[in-house]
């Protein structure tokens, strides 16, 4: 029974049904619409004509360098590639919901802690003015925003589960709501410098944020916990299924907060060095065109790299053996198959797959060569999934499906 491209990514989801898919379309819709009011009323409508021009224009330059975090996970996506509805989906996660989330919350902790330093002020004599800013970063930006985009993340792990096959899945999916909230982040502290200081930091905003290729920050901080989340499906250890989320999810906090306990850091250091606080001067922002952007860019990577290291380093890790893990699951499921699911010849060109690499299927045009590749590597990747929920290949809907499709395609 062949089944068309919606109802296999929605196999198995409680979205299959109407009532619930019905009802899910709904409370989106009713998150997106309180998310909008909720950035309008706590930020949009505070800010003046030419803020708002300063915001577009940073807008437009951080989706330019967007692309190139976007066209890494495509890239990274190959071999099984995920809906681009859900790619629309995790992106507008991160850049309205979870923002949306995120900045009134935070103004509740930065209220707290804004009333906790006013009832000790001895606090400004170590801190400086900036005190409240400096306290309350390490606190709210890893748990209140770790937490908004997390929510995304296993909303799609829950309701597309068809979809979430693996570790490197589950990054593509964290780092494109982590990308979204970066969408909207940097033009948002873009405009506030031009209101602090009447500066306008395009350049060094944007190279800062997307430093490393666009993944030092949100996408980093939140594809690990995708990480989790895909290792939770990837492996057959019921402890790691638990551990692996919570993990992940710490791990994105751990590399947020060090993050923001930079300048909280600096000002102790100063502090005790000095027995003075932070120099108690406005805060000058960096002019737009001081440096060419690409040299500052180098720059942020380098220091946001060797400051990532250990991050970088485990998901460098994790991405590999996910690979290792995605050819030897084709390798392995595709050996039994008919030469209408894979000839002998193109069985040769999957054990020499490598990991840059990305076989076609000769004597086809590039669009038909994509279908049946991607066909193969779907079905292989279902059955291991059923072989490992201990159900019969045969019975199972989604492998015939796949395979009517192959045999579509050849004809």
């Amino acid at each position: 029974m062949s089944l068309t491209d919606s109802a296999r990514v929605l196999y198995g989801s409680p979205l299959s049904r109407p009532k619930n898919a019905i009802f899910a379309i709904i409370v989106l819709v009713v998150l997106v619409l309180a998310s909008t009011f909720s950035l309008f009323r706590v930020y949009f409508s505070t800010l003046s004509p030419a803020a708002i021009q300063v915001y577009i224009m940073g807008l437009l330059g951080t989706l330019l360098v967007t692309l190139c975090p976007l066209a890494i996970l495509w890239f990274l996506d190959r071999r099984e590639p995920e809906s681009r509805w859900l790619y629309v989906i995790a992106f507008l996660w991160g850049a309205l919901i979870a923002s949306g989330i995120a900045f009134p919350v935070n103004g509740i902790f930065f209220k707290s802690v804004g009333d906790f330093v006013v009832l000790h002020p001895e606090i400004k004599d170590v801190l400086g003015e900036d005190a409240v800013m400096l306290l309350t970063a390490p606190i709210a930006g890893p748990l209140v925003e770790e937490t908004a985009k997390g929510l995304g993340v296993l909303l799609l792990f829950w309701l597309f589960r068809s979809e979430f096959d693996n570790v490197r899945d589950g990054f593509i999916y964290g780092a494109l709501v982590g990308i979204g909230f970066n969408f909207q982040e940097t033009p948002f502290y873009i405009t506030k410098a031009l209101i602090e200081t009447g500066d306008i930091p395009l350049y060094y905003q944007i190279a800062d944020r997307l430093a490393v290729l666009g993944f030092a920050g949100h996408p980093l901080f939140t594809g690990m916990f995708g990480m989790g989340l895909g290792l939770a499906c990837q492996t057959t250890r019921r402890w790691l299924r638990v551990a692996a989320p919570i993990g992940g999810w710490l791990l994105g906090f751990a590399a947020h907060f060090l993050n923001n306990m930079v300048g909280l850091t600096i000002a102790l250091v100063i502090y005790f060095q000095t027995g003075q606080p932070v120099a108690d001067t406005p805060a000058t922002a960096t002019p737009a065109l001081v440096a060419p952007f690409l040299n500052q860019w180098v720059q942020h990577s380098a220091i946001k790299l060797v400051s990532y290291f250990p991050f970088f380093l485990i998901v460098g890790v994790m991405l590999w053996q996910s690979g290792i893990w995605e050819r030897t699951v084709i390798r392995e499921q595709l050996a039994d198959e008919q030469e209408s699911v894979i000839t002998p010849e193109e069985y040769e060109a999957v054990k020499g797959d490598r990991i840059f690499r990305t076989r076609r299927i000769d004597g086809t045009d590039r669009r038909t060569s994509a279908a049946i590749v991607r066909a193969q590597n779907e079905l292989a990747f279902r059955k291991w999934r059923v072989k490992q929920m201990g159900q019969s290949l045969d019975k199972d809907t989604l492998v015939a499906s796949w395979r009517e499709v192959l045999g579509h395609l050849r004809a």
